[in-house]
């Protein structure tokens, strides 16, 4: 199933409600759109959250982004990734121009 990082950032909003009984909601959440959390970071600089979770689609992540800014108030950007041997894969397909 294709990987996802879910960059957090709070809202004013969003840091009233900080607790673990909001954090235990949005991971049923995540499951309830078909993702499994891999990892869950708070981090300093640009973003306060990094996610990385597994889900079945783009659809059903982009679906779960949404739900959990209306359930935090948190803004997520949700990126697709790609392994790095993957990623060699493809490189290695590009042609010169």
């Amino acid at each position: 199933m294709p990987i996802f990082l879910l960059f957090g950032t709070y809202t004013t909003e969003a840091l009233q409600g900080i607790s673990a009984e909001r954090t235990k909601k949005a991971v049923k959440l995540i499951e309830e759109h078909g993702g499994e959390v891999q990892s869950m970071y708070a981090v300093l600089g640009e973003h306060d959250l990094v996610f990385t979770i597994v889900f079945p689609s783009a659809e059903k992540a982009m679906a779960a982004s949404l739900a959990l800014r209306k359930l935090t108030g948190i803004s997520f950007t949700t990126s697709p990734v790609v392994d790095v041997e993957e990623f060699d894969r493809l490189a290695g397909k590009v042609k010169d121009v």
